[in-house]
């Protein structure tokens, strides 16, 4: 006589099948975000040498080309731009031009980011382009209408005045694409019109660039409170010279 599988050992071996789906499936999703962080942080990486090599040439000098929303992806990527080995061209007077899709400047677990050039997951930190004094006097809203109480010159600064480049983060992903439990948010939380900080903005966790050039992934309640009590590294207490990180 030929012996088949009977139904209960085909169903406890479909249960079997199951339970290891349950365990492994989210092994294996968890091992895909952690690779497209690495990514992510690889990019910085090269955008914090992209940065080096800017100062060397720009007597230690951090990129300002007198925008206000220098801050934004869209905007600071043109100065370091032949630093990154980018070949895009910024059209004159268009800060928004389109030219192919590099992704160093997007990172792979970003919702947000698409095949587009403005399409760029990474902030430079207002305080590499403002005095301490401004950025003391600032706010959310400042940055975002560039309505700047003390001065609105931007103004160079230079390694030089950073105390603790391995705590002072220059350049950070905007939103919390990682170890994040729903929809990433930005450095402020959830908003509304940028007058006041929103809820949510100390969870989950951004990969950024530091003073020193090493990048690593960084929990929201790792940073030190802005001026406004968020983790966003343009508002540093103390500009250039403070610290965006808690000490250990």
């Amino acid at each position: 006589m030929r012996k088949a599988f009977t139904l209960i050992e085909l169903l406890v071996v479909i249960a079997i099948i199951a339970i290891l789906a349950a365990i492994l499936f989210p092994v294996f999703a968890r091992a895909k975000s952690a690779a497209k962080s690495s990514a992510c942080a690889s990019n910085l990486r090269q955008v914090g040498i992209a940065l080096s090599l800017y100062r060397s040439d720009s007597d230690d000098g951090y990129p300002n080309n007198g925008d206000p929303y220098l801050w934004f992806g869209r905007h600071f990527r043109w100065p370091i731009m032949p630093y990154l080995g980018i070949g895009q061209q910024q059209k004159a007077g268009d800060v928004t031009a389109k030219s192919g899709a590099p992704q160093i400047l997007t990172c792979p677990e970003d919702p947000t980011a698409n095949s587009q050039f403005d399409g760029t997951s990474y902030a430079y930190s207002a305080s590499l382009y403002h005095s301490v004094d401004q950025i003391s006097s600032y706010t959310i809203q400042s940055l975002v209408n560039a309505t700047l109480p003390v001065e609105t010159t931007c103004v160079t600064q230079t390694e030089s005045l950073m105390a603790d480049p391995a705590r002072k983060i220059v350049v950070e992903e905007w939103l919390t694409a990682h170890r994040h439990p729903g929809a990433p948010l930005g450095f402020w939380g959830v908003q509304t019109n940028y007058s006041q900080p929103g809820e949510g903005r100390w969870t989950g966790s951004r990969n950024a660039v530091f003073g020193d050039g090493h990048a690593h992934l960084t929990p929201a309640q790792a940073q030190v409170p802005s001026i406004q009590d968020c983790p966003d590294m343009n508002l540093t207490p103390g500009g250039i010279s403070g610290s965006d990180l808690h000490g250990n």
